[in-house]
């Protein structure tokens, strides 16, 4: 049973409701220990903190100190030491692996809800004995898991239902009476959508989590016509949850229990002003994979004041963009380097792009690049080459050379994203 069904509250737990000074002092305690662990377990972690006195972090300030872990330095640690880049322990006892783009390897941390995802679910109105259709793809990164695990925890019945075959889809959630969705933001539309032209109307879905990329106004307004009540999280593969949408008429997504965000400035360990635009870090506490001051390369910035559901954790105002070129695509992620090795397997290609843009609240991508002519079985190899490398559909659109502008530019990410 969840412990906010069991304690009588409106959280999923009563740590939500505690004093911040409270929640800072467990926090930091919390950090000393998996400072120490990391030191005498992890070959990276103990060259890293080699010359840190780690009982002296015991604030953000002294936080601020300690190295930043980037995500493009865990594609070169693991390319250099496979599987987890000499950041794990020796003796770690995996689970269960993944395998996300960058490429990036993850191990499931050990646990109940091992990602931390149950509250997110509970704000979102999952409750024991819930049918959810779990819509995250179940193999190569671990997003199926993460919710499974904490729908689980929750109590709830989950139906293993992926990604595709939306005519079976819609036929399942019939069957099942299906009352709660967690997925990509548009991928419950495709199904409700699909079931009306099919004459199979879904009534049942009360309740959505989504996460993968940004709900944008457009659909959240669409969902709300139909009844659905949809809440959105943010959490990456290898952190789980970091911050999740409540009930709160008020804006912002209230930060996850169990961690500690930060926001700095992009290349640079420098917290930033309260309020002021900056990257998302990130410290959890998993001792078999100790990740400290994790850069996960979005943007946001602290939201003034407390949610007014009662949880007096500090809020994110959201997801608003990328540090870098790296952005995320129906709930993967796409980065430069992977646009390059497109390239490079077209001799005559000149420069390229990947173009991201939405369409009434849908992701849609453009590969435009540069030949000398604008053939379609080349187009069609191109295609095939960016699903392969990207995991994702793209448009194909060929320009004469010399056309793209020269300025560095590889993905062009043109999304509005309501703040």
């Amino acid at each position: 049973m969840s412990e906010g069904a069991s304690n009588g509250h409106n959280h999923f737990s009563p740590l939500e409701a505690r004093p911040p000074m409270e929640r800072e002092e467990s926090l930091f305690i919390a950090l000393r220990a998996q400072l120490r662990s990391a030191m005498a377990n992890s070959p990276y972690w103990a060259q890293k903190l080699s010359e840190i006195d780690i009982e002296g972090v015991y604030d953000r300030e002294s936080l601020a100190q300690l190295p930043v872990l980037s995500k493009s330095d865990l594609v070169e640690l693991q390319e250099k030491n496979p599987l987890f880049g000499g950041i794990a322990p020796a003796n770690n006892d995996v689970r269960r692996v993944f395998y996300s783009p960058g490429p990036i390897v993850e191990p499931q941390p050990g646990g109940t809800d091992p990602w931390r995802m149950s509250s997110a679910l509970f704000a979102a109105g999952m409750r024991r004995g819930d049918v959810i259709a779990n819509c995250f793809s179940y193999h190569l990164t671990p997003a199926g898991f993460m919710f499974d695990e904490a729908a689980s925890n929750l109590g709830c019945v989950t139906f293993p239902a992926g990604v595709g075959n939306t005519e079976t889809l819609v036929e399942a959630f019939n069957h099942f009476t299906i009352s709660g969705y967690v997925g990509t933001p548009d991928f419950l539309q495709i199904i409700l959508e699909k079931a009306k032209a099919l004459g199979n109307d879904i009534l049942s879905v009360q309740n959505a989590l989504v996460s993968g990329g940004p709900l944008f106004p457009a659909m959240r307004n669409w969902y709300a016509a139909q009844g659905v009540n949809i809440k959105q999280c943010y959490g990456t593969a290898e952190l789980g949850l970091i911050a999740y949408e409540t009930d709160a008429a008020d804006n912002g997504m209230v930060i996850a229990e169990n961690c500690i965000v930060e926001i700095v400035r992009p290349g640079t360990s420098d917290p930033v002003a309260p309020g002021e635009v900056g990257e998302v870090v990130v410290t959890t506490f998993d001792p078999n994979y100790p990740l400290i001051r994790f850069a996960t390369g979005d943007l946001s910035a602290i939201q003034p004041g407390q949610s007014s559901c009662g949880r007096t954790n500090a809020r994110l105002k959201g997801w608003m963009g990328r540090a870098d070129q790296t952005t995320k695509v129906r709930g993967m992620f796409v980065h430069p380097h992977q646009i390059a090795k497109i390239v490079k397997t077209f001799p005559q290609m000149g420069r390229a792009r990947l173009e991201v843009s939405e369409i009434e609240g849908k992701d849609q991508m453009t590969f435009i690049c540069e030949l000398p002519h604008n053939d379609d079985a080349v187009k069609e190899q191109i295609a095939q080459s960016v699903r392969a490398e990207c995991r994702l559909r793209a448009d194909i659109r060929i320009v004469s050379l010399d056309s793209l502008p020269n300025d560095g530019k590889v993905i062009d990410d043109r999304r509005v994203i309501g703040v």
